[in-house]
């Protein structure tokens, strides 16, 4: 028995080793391997993987890709019955191709049928109140909620231009900060030279609202003031994340890990500072949220508010809030029955 005892002891301790991938090795070549693969993910995977994410955050802070409803053909919005509506395309610069519908005036409808781009462009000079719409980010100006916010503007007699973004859409490009502030800044002097001294209103939508914002800035900047602007669903980047960024969880997941992958706007890549913007501002501005607002509470809205009455006063600024019984959510206010009659009364104040 002691025999039995020593020579299984002894077997044990002279081979000490493990399997690994059905071939065996000892415990200094296993951590070796590992070694060399964590070697190689530092060396190789970490520096591709640094080049690569903050530009697929980009990505999903835009979320530009997803173009909901699906297979539509975005020259032809009277699929959408928007029947007096043309789609142009207008270069904002060099390289830069952007999609865009302009509705008439629902009165106009018949008048419109059949006319040409001229047409439409001579259209902006009969005096109506002009919209810029300027959306958030997903989808394209086909969009359920796009298409509802022009019907309703078009039927209270106003003209509405809803542009996609560079990249949005059937727009060429990639969407930046800057790039978007241009796009939108391009559109309000290409309407501008065409509409006499008809009344111009910036209506910016989630992410559109940072861009309205920066617009309006730029413009002032530049000696000119909007006659107004409407911030619908406004984040404040100062406080929030954007809406829609998917990526946003792993900053405070894993600490430190900023260091490595820089915030989308780092770098003033996106940065959107509505705040700031606000106190700058001194066009009349309509805030316009839901109180069931699921992406940007209803406290984001009452915040800037305040800070943009500060830079004003309570005449010029009005927050108009929705009962979350509504069910509007982040999108839903063209529904409301209320929300012409709410226009309208902004409109004539300007």
């Amino acid at each position: 028995m002691g025999k039995r005892v020593t020579k299984q002891d002894g077997s044990s301790s002279a081979v000490q080793r493990k399997r690994v991938q059905g071939k065996d090795v000892t415990p200094s070549r296993w951590w070796l391997k590992r070694g060399l693969f964590a070697l190689f993910v530092i060396l190789i995977l970490v520096p591709v993987s640094l080049s690569m994410l903050p530009e697929l955050i980009q990505h999903f802070v835009y979320t530009h890709r997803i173009q909901l409803p699906f297979f539509v053909d975005l020259s032809r919005p009277a699929d959408h019955s928007l029947n007096h509506t043309i789609n142009m395309y207008l270069t904002s610069e060099e390289g830069i191709s952007l999609g865009v519908w302009h509705t008439v005036p629902e009165s106009r409808w018949k008048e419109a049928q059949g006319k040409d781009l001229a047409w439409y462009q001579n259209s902006l000079n009969d005096g109506s109140t002009v919209f810029i719409y300027l959306h958030g980010n997903t989808g394209t100006r086909a969009a359920t909620h796009r298409v509802g916010v022009a019907k309703v503007l078009s039927a209270l007699g106003y003209h509405v231009l809803v542009p996609d973004y560079r990249g949005f859409g059937d727009s060429t490009g990639e969407p930046t900060e800057a790039g978007l502030t241009t796009d939108a800044l391009y559109l309000y002097k290409w309407v501008k030279a065409r509409s006499g001294n008809s009344l111009v209103v910036i209506w910016g939508h989630s992410l559109g609202t940072g861009v309205s914002t920066n617009a309006a800035v730029k413009l002032i900047e530049q000696g000119e003031v909007l006659d107004g602007v409407i911030l619908e669903g406004a984040f404040n980047s100062a406080r929030q994340k954007i809406p829609g960024h998917a990526f946003s969880w792993y900053y405070w997941k894993f600490p430190g890990c900023g260091y490595l992958f820089p915030e989308p706007w780092a770098e003033n890549k996106c940065v959107f500072p509505t705040e700031e913007n606000l106190k700058k501002i001194k066009s009349p501005i309509l805030f316009l949220h839901s109180e069931d607002d699921h992406l940007v509470p209803i406290q984001v809205a009452e915040q800037m508010h305040e800070v943009a009455v500060s830079a004003q006063n309570a005449e010029r600024v009005k927050l108009v809030s929705f009962n979350g019984s509504l069910g509007y959510l982040h999108n839903g206010l063209y529904k409301d029955p209320k929300l012409p009659g709410i226009l309208k009364k902004f409109v004539m104040s300007l």
